[in-house]
């Protein structure tokens, strides 16, 4: 008799790594849209340095498994979808036929003679908790990949998810660890010198702000507000806007604009696809006339705008390589602290077993930007 076999990863780091070291395990990353993933077809994403295998089966239904056969180490995604005997929608390994069901368990090893008494029902590779609403993916990443938790709290929902599908999707990877394109993405004082267009804003309209934050489920927000009178995009949409941005842990940030009774909202999904790589995806909805119509310069502007962040990402790097102390200031840097903050208690609430504590208090900051 065999010991059960199972693909996992080695242990973690320690939840109290540094900045620009270590993930957020036990809650949900976004990994994909719904749209990305058809019925029988199998997809290798990476997150959180780890291989996963996405699928939907020919019933609809998504599944996550990791994507390694305990075999001989190929990728199940390079396999096929296949059908058992007793109806069940298998993952067939392209190497040696080995099969997985969505539970990870193995339901077949084609070379076993009938007389070969092997626990194939003992073999396992890994498999995620999936959870998929509003068109979006996402997958419960554990601390333990040995012992891994259950989904105890539910995948993220955003308010302002309307018009249909999305309105645009734009995807890039930076070459940077997430705390540093979560940090650059929240940063408010950055703009007037990294996205200087004349649709935008320039360097030279610089006024002071003060907003007011306030807790949220895992993170926090800017208060509902009308928009600064040096950021003219808003402009286009008319009315009276009133936007409000939030954050939410892992990387989760979304602006959310009224005008009205009509809507427009901006999710941004970072994802951490290893140590050294983020996947950065914008996704805009929107029930607003005016949106549709100018979608197409506006998906020119998303991408200028994610281009000139990728850009100072990778000027960036020329510094951090050599693994300098990094100077945080209030307020413009609050929330990048704020960040910090809520990573720490996150793995410190895990490890302790009880229930998180925002760490963010109400406040209002003030910048210039």
């Amino acid at each position: 008799m065999v010991a059960v076999i199972e693909s996992v990863t080695q242990s973690r780091k320690s939840p109290t790594a540094k900045f620009g070291e270590g993930f957020t395990y036990d809650t949900w990353w976004f990994a994909a849209l719904s749209a990305d993933l058809k019925p029988g077809a199998l997809q290798r994403y990476e997150l959180l340095g780890e291989p996963v295998l996405l699928g939907r089966n020919r019933a609809g239904e998504v599944y996550a498994l990791r994507d390694v056969c305990p075999h001989r180490a190929a990728p199940l995604s390079a396999g096929r979808l296949v059908r058992e005997p007793d109806g069940r929608e298998t993952v067939e390994c392209p190497y040696h036929g080995w099969r997985f069901g969505a539970d990870g368990a193995c339901a077949a090893i084609p070379s076993l003679v009938e007389d070969q008494n092997f626990p194939v029902e003992k073999v396992k590779v890994r498999r995620y908790p999936v959870a998929e609403s509003q068109g979006l993916v996402f997958v419960w990443m554990a601390s333990d990949p040995r012992n891994p938790s259950e989904p105890d709290h539910p995948a993220p929902t955003f308010e302002g998810v309307v018009g249909g599908r999305p309105k645009m999707v734009e995807r890039m990877d930076f070459d940077a660890h997430i705390d540093h394109a979560v940090v650059g993405l929240m940063d408010p004082a950055h703009g007037p010198y990294v996205h200087q267009q004349w649709w935008w804003r320039s360097k030279h309209s610089q006024h002071e702000k003060a907003k007011r934050f306030e807790p949220r489920e895992m993170g926090f927000a800017m208060a509902r507000h009308a928009p600064s009178k040096n950021s003219r995009a808003y402009k286009i949409l008319g009315g009276a806007p009133a936007t409000e941005i939030t954050f939410r842990l892992p990387g989760l940030r979304w602006e959310h604009i009224q005008v009205g009774a009509r809507q427009v909202l901006g999710l941004t999904c970072l994802t951490a696809v290893n140590e050294k790589k983020t996947r950065i995806t914008q996704i805009f909805w929107s029930d607003h006339p005016i949106v549709g119509a100018i979608m197409p310069l506006f998906r020119i502007g998303a991408r200028a705008f994610l281009k000139q962040d990728g850009d100072m990402v990778n000027l960036q790097n020329e510094g951090l390589k050599y693994d300098p102390a990094l100077l945080w200031i209030d307020d413009a840097d609050k929330q990048a602290k704020w960040y910090q903050a809520l990573k720490k208690e996150w793995a410190a609430s895990r490890a302790e077993g009880r229930p998180f504590k925002n760490p963010v208090e109400p406040t209002t900051l003030r910048w210039k930007s």
